[in-house]
């Protein structure tokens, strides 16, 4: 049986409404048979001649109109194909699995395939990938490379409903497949003038000198102008072959601007100034080290220039003979080799000292708080600042949420019956009760605000005061009225020792209270044989004078058999990788209750093994993987715990790591030592 075309839709409608227009008239027409028949009648006769002139034309007129119709129909899908043949924008068609059905003229020149080419497209754009197209978006963007040229591929899909594929030549398999129309639009010249314009743009860079007055007072008087001339020599030199400007704007300071283009070769450089000065020998015994900050931002030239304020501080808080550079929230270090150079002098001990006292005189309530997981260096530190506090007489609270194995010892000896009051170690809620506007928070050991006992106890008082020895990272405690950070203290306890000589004259510490800071100086440095210097000493000697007994803390310190099996487990099981690096594992035995800190004696044993650099102890406890990692002074495991986004010192550093195994951990610190090895940031 043979089926005609029919119109249907508007073209339907306009076709038979002149015979529609009929039925209206003769409707018309009825009420006229009541007022006047004759009149009735001629309409009638009219009605009737008008349908049957209209029927005629629509009869006579219909296989016309149908054929004229379809010829239209033709030139216009003839005119549309020849239309997307010849856009000058390429344009390709693709099935549910990416393959090719269709490309114009244009993506065909541009691909150099001809259009019989029917392979998946990412054989011509490897990035154009099935997964990628795929997503869920109706309109996926995506920069690809061809031939030189960079192109913005847009894709968007086609989804056929029911109507659309009747009478339609393609027919999908599943309701949900759709076909992909891939769009190309060469972008070359927009990109190379975007990065045109980047590489012309300024760079602010603050340069400091870390060590000017140390290395002037170890030479003669005589040679310090050539030291500082050299070094001046330098750092034009280093700088002027990248265009640069280099403006002196104190003794021991440069602000240098330079293009943005050469930012990417001093970083493939390493900043190889940091090494360079360091070779300067005029005599002097002490190596001439520098800060570097870098700050870059598309804001205005005060934002860099404040950027570079902020990279700059953090590299003299991490320790200096560094460059961090900072762009937005993202900050990279480079350097931060060498060992840090103690400070002879105790003059910012003494200014610190004074505007901690100015602080505790304005505030009613002190709440001092350390790490989680406290160690003997945090719990000695609070015990220092809880002592200062109580010699103005202020209310002072420690927080402390959990007291390990290791510092029960410790902690009981400031009990009532020992004359100390009940509520002088609080737990996180009872501190978050009591805090108000009026109190001042100091966080001891840490920098972290994460890392605080209770990260909360921050953001309830305007007033927080920042006591460490740990290098800075990107994440710190903002707004802290006070910061005394100095990485090459050996720990906080030496800090606050110092401090406390200066604090007050009335302040007088009992035996116990000085045993506490003693003993986290003792830990810390592993018996006084790392990160000593000649005023971790001091810093003992004046604990001693205070009534600090050596053999006591011994006592107090001793660990119990399950922690010394462990401990011993973790080295017994050790493996060494590359020759150089001891990895292990401390068992997770349920009878260790301080099991980070088995780790990280674990750790530091391992060094005692000829031909290990480096060791890293993993530690599985509370649904986290901790690192303990220890060097004596050939790596620096504090750029490798960064790398891990933990952080520590040159010698001393951890992380931890969430969401992970004990065997993933250890993977990827392998993975990590690796890379770092290639790079060449460490050397074995």
């Amino acid at each position: 049986m043979k089926r005609e075309i029919r119109f249907k839709g508007q073209l339907k409608n306009y076709m038979y409404w002149p015979l529609m227009l009929t039925i209206l008239i003769v409707l018309l027409n009825l009420p006229l048979y009541y007022f006047d028949q004759r009149a009735g009648i001629c309409v009638s006769v009219f009605a009737g001649c008008y349908f049957l002139i209209v029927l005629g034309l629509f009869l006579a007129n219909r296989s016309v109109l149908r054929s004229e119709v379809i010829n239209f129909a033709t030139q216009y899908g003839t005119v549309q194909k020849k239309l997307l043949n010849e856009f000058e924008i390429p344009y390709a068609l693709l099935d549910f699995n990416s393959k090719i059905l269709w490309m114009n003229e244009a993506f065909s020149v541009i691909t150099e395939k001809d259009k019989q080419y029917h392979k998946s497209i990412a054989t011509i754009f490897p990035s154009i990938t099935r997964e990628l197209l795929a997503k869920e978006e109706n309109s996926n963007q995506i920069l690809v490379e061809w031939k030189d040229r960079i192109y913005r591929a847009v894709v968007g899909k086609l989804y056929f409903d029911e109507e659309s594929k009747e009478g339609s030549m393609i027919e999908l398999e599943a309701k949900d497949q759709y076909l992909m129309a891939l769009y190309l639009f060469d972008e070359t010249d927009l990109h190379h003038y975007i990065q045109e314009n980047k590489e012309q743009q300024l760079v602010s860079v603050l340069i400091y000198i870390d060590n000017y007055e140390e290395a002037l007072e170890s030479i003669e008087e005589v040679k310090r102008s050539l030291l500082v001339a050299l070094v001046d020599r330098k750092v034009s030199k280093y700088f002027s072959e990248r265009d640069s400007i280099i403006k002196k704007i104190e003794k021991d300071k440069y602000f240098v601007v330079f293009k943005h283009k050469y930012l990417e070769e001093l970083i493939k450089d390493k900043f190889s100034i940091l090494e360079e000065v360091k070779t300067i020998k005029v005599g002097n015994e002490m190596a001439v080290t520098l800060s570097i900050g870098v700050g870059i931002s598309n804001l205005n030239y005060c934002q860099k220039y404040d950027y570079s304020r902020m990279a700059i501080d953090l590299a003299l808080g991490r320790g200096g003979d560094q460059v961090v550079v900072k762009e937005g929230e993202k900050i990279s270090y480079f350097g931060g080799k060498s060992r840090q150079v103690e400070k002879m002098t105790r003059v910012k001990a003494r200014v610190k000292a004074h505007a901690l006292r100015e602080i505790f005189e304005t505030r009613e309530h002190v709440f001092i708080m350390g790490h989680s997981i406290c160690d003997m260096d945090a719990f000695g530190a609070a015990v220092g600042i809880y002592c200062a506090a109580q010699v103005m007489g202020k209310k002072a609270h420690i927080v402390l949420n959990e007291v390990t194995s290791s510092l029960r010892p410790m902690k009981e000896c400031f009990t009532e019956d020992k004359g100390y009051p009940p509520d002088m170690f609080l737990r996180s809620e009872k501190a978050l009760e009591l805090v108000d506007y009026r109190s001042v928070v100091v966080v001891v050991d840490t920098n972290r605000p994460n890392y605080t006992e209770c990260p909360e106890l921050l953001g309830r008082s305007k007033t927080i005061v920042v006591f460490d020895h740990h290098r800075q990272g990107s994440e710190v405690i903002e707004n802290a009225v006070l910061s005394y950070i100095e990485a090459y203290a050996s720990s906080t306890c030496e800090m606050v020792a110092e401090v406390l000589q200066y604090f007050n004259e009335n302040i007088h510490l009992k035996p116990n209270e000085a045993d506490s800071i003693y003993a986290g100086i003792l830990i810390d440095t592993n018996n006084f044989m790392t990160k000593t210097g000649v005023r971790t000493f001091e810093a003992a000697a004046y604990l001693r004078r205070c009534g600090a007994e050596v053999t006591r803390v011994r006592k107090l310190l001793r660990d119990d058999m399950a922690a010394y099996k462990a401990r011993a487990e973790a080295v017994r099981h050790a493996e060494v990788y590359r020759g150089a690096f001891a990895i292990s594992i401390c068992p997770a035995d349920p009878r260790v209750e301080s099991p980070t800190i088995a780790g990280a004696q674990a750790a530091n044993e391992l060094l005692n093994i000829v031909g290990i650099k480096a060791s890293f102890v993993l530690t599985e406890y509370n649904e986290k993987i901790y690192i303990s990692s220890r060097s004596i002074d050939e790596i620096n495991v504090q750029l490798i715990m960064e790398r891990m986004g933990g952080g520590g010192h040159l010698n001393v550093a951890g992380a931890q790591l969430k969401d992970c195994s004990v065997w993933e951990a250890k993977t990827k610190i392998q993975e990590t030592l690796d890379k770092m090895l290639e790079e060449g940031d460490i050397e074995v």
